[in-house]
């Protein structure tokens, strides 16, 4: 079996050429491990085709590349840019009210290509959203990457003196903890980079236990990550680009310095205070014996107008620059404004190597630390924290020496040993590359990343998935032609009265028709009344008044329709408000949910009544839609909710046309999916509030009761070829 695997990375700017890595915080480590794993299971023979999903923006601020819905990587990669929130490029934090579009137009996207992934991998808490609701959706394996958590950057910003408060206003904290802890409930596989994650990124979340681990260490291009000597190999060729980055590497950082053939102490990172540059300037500020042995150079990601950067960026890097001075580091010190990440950063890492300097990555507790490994294989030797990736890489690579990052004596110590040592400086060099160029490669994670979803697959869930059958929720309703959905009392049954149910199932069933039941219920009383009912098997479910839609008997929600509802409603203010209002009652508890208010209404309540109610809500600017059924039972639920709006709403995800659509009831909340361009059946025992609908030629008026009705009804548009 060849597989097509989708990766989900909607934040950040992502593209396959000349990636701005560093540009901004969105856009950094992340942004770079998915274009890798991209070309690298692209060239994995098991792999017939891998897409990369990530957010399309159409914005001047930044490159017209981001506005191309399809860019090409290979024969078998692509990256895929889905519109959703606006045109405008977002801060990831600002994307959560956004991705459930961003869910229903990857369906889209799926029906439209006809062609269904076997896997879906997000990353990061936003990307494994996504992922694992597609996952739902096609009953596919889902694989989750954290990259980062947010429990663990909480911790540091309250550590920092940042209050709750501002932390959830600036970042959804709650929501993206909440999602990272659904993921490790639900994927089937976590990929981590290092044991490290497990035993303490993870340690605080309730749902660390129930997750199925799979240690995978990110890979490096080896095409690109290759010894600072190979150029001197009789062999070797350099490109142009090559030579032209060598030149404006070297132009860039010895312009700042007064000796700039001494050793070279080098640390790259985007401007992140987590990068912990200030501490490396300081130890090397406060060395005056380190200072005349070596340079130093810090990459803080790519600037133009320190002025025009986000507040964080500017305190850092403007904090950089007050360090510098402050040691008077100048003609020591290079502080370059921008790096090319494909071209320039590999060498930037073999200039220093050629200069016998030492790479620092100061980050503490990092979850890998993919420069150390770049480092490593352009043979440079490293000074890392003791804690985390960095730890579990030098320990395995023997390239270099572990301090306490947060101690500067330690860092200038180490530094000074590794640079005034030329035999430790070739075996740590040596020891790097060996590493680098056999344990972590791109090529070795795709063959142990397809090993895991051949276990996935090894497993009876999945045995029978196949791309296009008709095994999932998904992928019947993208393939159904016709489609059913009814009103359950009153319509299909009523009490113990199954009239012509037995024959509407085996109809439905024959006839391949696509089955939803649309109830004023909720999920608990639906699910008993699929229970108590011999009803067909149902694959939408539209419950409480068309506040709810799930799917299949397992209840799997639809999140985007609860996002879409719950627009402009406030359900505690409603109920405030109709506190003691004149000929209603409140239902009881189990009545009750989130998107709908109920109550039981006198025997005089009357059309007077419902337009004073209307006016009432109006006076106070709370928007609401009412139902009244049977003039007993009154729900309020919000504006775009509804059994009506649901099926159209149905319609515009699944891109099932409104005409392909039975919808059947009896009473007056079904009167919005009876109305519009849908085949309507109204049963015979309907109530008195639907005698209006007689005049439209979209309603067929049923002789008979209950089911047997609806059967009738479809028949009866089957045999005008309707």
């Amino acid at each position: 079996m060849k597989y097509y695997i989708q990766l989900f990375s909607p934040h950040g700017l992502i593209r396959y050429h000349e990636p701005e890595i560093g540009r901004d915080k969105d856009t950094g480590g992340q942004v770079k491990y998915v274009l890798e794993l991209l070309e690298a299971l692209s060239n994995h023979p098991k792999v017939r085709r891998v897409d990369l999903f990530t957010r399309k923006i159409n914005d001047k601020r930044v490159s017209p590349a981001y506005a191309e819905e399809i860019e090409n990587v290979n024969d078998k990669a692509r990256i895929v840019r889905i519109a959703c929130g606006g045109n405008h490029y977002r801060a990831k934090e600002q994307l959560w009210p956004y991705l459930d579009e961003f869910v229903d137009k990857t369906i889209r996207f799926i029906e439209k290509n006809d062609d269904f992934p076997n896997v879906v991998h997000g990353h990061y808490a936003d990307g494994n959203y996504i992922a694992g609701e597609i996952s739902k959706i096609f009953s596919i394996p889902f694989i989750a990457t954290g990259h980062s958590l947010g429990r663990n950057k909480k911790n540091i910003l309250l550590r920092d003196g940042w209050s709750e408060n501002k932390i959830e206003e600036k970042f959804h904290m709650q929501k993206r903890i909440t999602e990272e802890e659904k993921t490790l409930q639900h994927a089937d596989t976590v990929i981590v980079s290092t044991n490290h994650e497990i035993q303490l990124q993870y340690a605080s979340y309730q749902n660390k236990e129930k997750a199925n681990y799979k240690v995978i260490s990110p890979g490096i291009n080896t095409d690109i990550f290759y010894p600072f000597y190979r150029v001197d190999m009789p062999s070797f060729k350099m490109t142009i680009e090559q030579e032209n980055a060598v030149y404006r590497v070297n132009s860039e950082i010895e312009r700042f310095l007064f000796a700039p053939e001494k050793p070279l102490i080098l640390s790259i990172g985007r401007a992140d205070k987590r990068k912990n540059f200030e501490t490396i300037i300081t130890s090397y500020g406060q060395d005056k014996e380190l200072q005349a042995m070596a340079n130093l150079a810090i990459f803080a990601g790519v600037r133009k107008d320190i002025t025009q950067m986000s507040p964080d960026e500017q305190e850092i890097l403007t904090n950089l620059l007050l360090l510098m001075d402050k040691y008077d580091l100048y003609g020591k010190m290079a502080l370059p404004k921008k790096n090319d990440p494909t071209n320039e950063v590999p060498e930037i890492y073999r200039v220093a190597a050629r200069k016998k300097g030492v790479f620092v990555n100061a980050t503490p507790g990092e979850n890998f630390g993919l420069t150390i490994i770049e480092a490593a294989a352009c043979g440079l030797p490293v000074v890392a924290s003791p804690t985390g990736g960095p730890k579990e890489i030098i320990e395995q690579a023997d390239n270099g020496i572990l301090v306490d990052v947060g101690d500067t004596k330690a860092i200038s110590s180490a530094l000074k040993k590794i640079i005034a040592d030329n035999n430790l400086w070739d075996t740590y060099s040596s020891n790097g590359i060996k590493a680098g160029q056999e344990s972590y490669t791109w090529e070795s994670h795709a063959k142990k990343y397809i090993e895991v979803v051949d276990e996935l697959y090894a497993k009876t869930s999945f045995q029978q998935q196949s791309p296009g059958s008709n095994s999932s929720v998904g992928k019947r309703l993208l393939h159904g032609k016709e489609f059913l959905i009814s009103d359950l009392d009153g319509t299909l049954v009523e009490g113990e009265d199954t009239t012509g149910l037995k024959e509407l199932s085996k109809f439905i069933e024959d006839n391949n028709i696509i089955f939803g039941i649309a109830s004023g219920r909720n999920k608990e009383l639906t699910s008993k009344a699929l229970q108590d009912y011999d009803l067909p098997q149902a694959d939408i479910l539209i419950c409480s008044a068309g506040t709810e839609i799930y799917y299949t008997h397992n209840f799997l929600p639809d999140p985007g329709w609860e996002t879409h509802i719950s627009h402009q409603w406030k359900r505690k203010e409603l109920q405030q408000s109709l506190q003691g209002y004149a000929k209603i009652k409140l239902q009881e508890e189990d009545a009750q949910w989130k998107y709908k208010l109920s109550y039981y209404v006198d025997s005089s309540f009357n059309e007077d009544d419902l337009a004073n109610l209307y006016k009432f809500l109006d006076d106070k600017k709370l928007r609401a839609r009412i139902l009244l059924t049977d003039n007993k039972y009154l729900d309020i639920i919000p504006v775009r909710a509804g059994k009506g709006n649901a099926v159209r709403y149905l319609s515009y995800k699944w891109e099932i046309p409104i005409t392909q659509i039975f919808t059947a009831g009896n009473g007056g909340n079904d009167i919005g999916m009876l109305k519009g361009r849908t085949k309507g059946i109204v049963v015979a025992n309907y109530s008195p509030e639907l005698e209006s609908l007689r005049k439209s030629r979209y309603i067929y008026f049923a002789k008979n009761k209950l089911s047997a009705g609806v059967l009738e009804g479809i028949k009866y548009y089957k045999a005008k070829g309707e």
